[in-house]
């Protein structure tokens, strides 16, 4: 996986480098390949019967997870480390 380096704009970003997750994602959308892809279902702080028992809670972005094989027990799957 290659590293990507941030420009100096500041001097706490001038050593600054993160993972650029290029084997993860598709090229140029930078969208998570779909077989390493699973949506993760939203609950909003409700039980089994729809009655909320968390409060503060709701809503939100749509979010995705990404499936990673941490085991290696299959070759074909993208989300490898």
């Amino acid at each position: 996986m290659a590293i990507r380096e941030y420009k100096p704009v500041t001097p706490g970003r001038r050593q600054g480098t993160v993972s650029d997750f290029s084997d993860l994602t598709h090229g140029k959308t930078n969208r998570p390949r779909e077989v390493a892809a699973a949506s993760a279902t939203q609950e909003g702080g409700r039980n089994n019967q729809g009655i909320v028992t968390t409060r503060f809670r709701g809503g939100g972005h749509k979010r995705q997870y990404r499936i990673i094989d941490f085991k290696r027990r299959k070759d074909d799957v993208w989300g490898r480390c």
